[in-house]
């Protein structure tokens, strides 16, 4: 038998095995898109090619805006925000994958125990149909080789899932944190026009007062005294619109920190300080700490780890048994030393016809790899634009700033003139009426203004993936351009 097996079988499995090498696919995804040699916004920052680092810490960042109540709500949105908690769970499964792929690479030990009622074969030594009862108890261990690398290059795979997970929960939280503070200063611009409206209502309602007693007098006209109601009626309106928004606003915030918006509240308060600038020139090796991206491009090596997986599925699987125990056909002889039993064995197996199984299997896996390589790609393509874009809204936002100063300056110089030449009668209601709408409209969209330099900062920090320079965030403040 044993020189059947070397002379006929042997050949044979090396044939197969050869045969499997040789079906094996060469698969390379397309390289990443090359990084432009600087940023179109912004000259002094250069692109590097380094290796993802996306357990460097990202920063307390957003205490350069120095804001105690932010703060507050990016620490509650860490401990509550339900987005983190599930990224975090995902992490603690990929890790529990991870140790399930390790096992495999060792033996595997376990007890069994049974009892077994049958009729047993006359030539054993019992009478026909003679039926008897066999106990068995003893070890038995089972280890397969890792000759092919099979086992190990899916262990590699799980260990890149993992890592990927975990540069997932990294961006998860940056993604929550600028989230939060875009969220918070949103709702901050909103009690900034919500003020500038009631200021306006309260300077309406005392114009109204004026007209009515005048009209009452004789000495305007009714069409004076519809004016100046029609305005204040709209511009209530306008204050109420704003109260709805602001609700809706600090509803959101509220989901954000994973609180119930029927409990959360926000007290409005004035927007100070001075809006934070992030150094120009940052260096865009940064945008290697992405997560985002530090996540893609793990997701794309475990996609090549499972390819590889799946090529091996040609070569033969061998596995190593052995069993130590008792086994007897009378339970109370079962551990008697006469009544043990051992064994040992070795299995290989390979599949001869399959139909294209494995083939499928290879295209399915190279498919996959090609589509996390093409991920990847997006979004290193992401990375870039979303810096470029955050760069050319801080630098044309700045611009508009100056703008909109000079026009609310002007408009509300406007509006004492107006006020004065209506005072002495050189002017009709209606152009003091239209200058004080005027600078109502220059004020709200100064603040809009504002508020969209502070979302471009975030924007921009969460683009370079975090914090920027050594340790945690700091930055020079730049003189604001609200206009007083």
């Amino acid at each position: 038998m044993t020189s059947i097996f070397k002379s006929k079988l042997l050949p044979l499995v090396a044939a197969l095995v050869m045969a499997g090498c040789a079906s094996t696919s060469s698969f390379a995804p397309t390289t990443a898109p090359e990084a432009p040699a600087a940023f179109k916004e912004d000259g002094g920052a250069r692109f590097v090619n380094a290796a993802p680092a996306e357990a460097q810490p990202r920063g307390e960042w957003w205490r350069v805006f120095g804001d105690p109540v932010l703060d507050d709500l990016v620490a509650r949105a860490a401990a509550g925000n339900t987005d983190v908690q599930t990224a975090a769970a995902r992490v603690v499964e990929a890790r529990a994958l991870l140790k399930e792929a390790q096992a495999g690479l060792f033996p595997q030990v376990g007890v069994s125990a049974g009892a077994q009622r049958a009729t047993i074969s006359p030539g054993l030594g019992a009478a026909p149909g003679q039926a008897l009862t066999v106990g068995n108890v003893g070890l038995a261990a089972s280890w397969e080789p890792d000759l092919f690398g099979k086992i190990s290059k899916a262990r590699d795979a799980a260990s890149l899932d993992a890592q990927s997970k975990a540069a997932l929960l990294q961006s998860t939280r940056l993604v929550v944190q600028s989230s939060v503070a875009q969220a918070y200063f949103d709702l901050r611009a909103l009690d900034s026009e919500r003020a500038l409206v009631r200021q306006t209502v309260a300077a309406y309602n005392d114009t109204l007062h004026l007209t009515e007693r005048r009209y009452q007098a004789g000495d305007v006209a009714e069409l004076d005294l519809a004016r100046v109601q029609s305005e204040v009626a709209s511009t209530t309106s306008q204050a109420l619109a704003l109260d709805r928004q602001r609700a809706l606003a600090e509803h959101a915030l509220a989901v954000l920190l994973g609180e119930v918006p029927s409990r959360f509240s926000l007290a409005e308060a004035d927007w100070g300080g001075a809006l934070p600038t992030v150094p120009a020139g940052v260096p865009s090796a940064v945008l290697t700490r992405r997560p985002d991206v530090a996540a893609a491009q793990l997701a794309m090596q475990a996609a090549e780890a499972r390819a590889g997986v799946a090529r091996k599925a040609w070569f033969p699987d061998i596995a190593l048994t052995a069993n130590a125990g008792y086994a007897s056909t009378d339970i109370g002889d079962l551990f008697k030393w006469s009544t043990r039993a051992w064994g040992v064995g070795a299995l290989l197996s390979l599949p001869v016809f399959d139909a294209g199984r494995r083939e499928a299997g290879v295209q399915q896996t190279n498919a996959q790899w090609d589509e996390a390589a093409a991920a990847y790609r997006e979004q290193v393509l992401v990375a870039f634009r979303d810096v470029e874009d955050q760069l050319a809204s801080l630098r044309l936002l700045a611009d508009q700033a100056g703008a909109q100063k000079q026009a609310v300056d002007a408009a509300a110089r406007a509006t004492v003139l107006s006020d004065t030449r209506y005072k002495n009668g050189l002017v009709s209601q209606l152009e003091l009426l239209d200058a004080r709408r005027s600078e109502l409209s220059d004020r709200r969209v100064a603040v809009q203004v504002r508020a969209a330099q502070y979302e471009a900062t975030v924007g921009l920090i969460r683009a370079l993936g975090g914090a920027w320079g050594q340790g945690t965030a700091t930055a020079q403040a730049a003189p604001s351009n609200q206009p007083g």
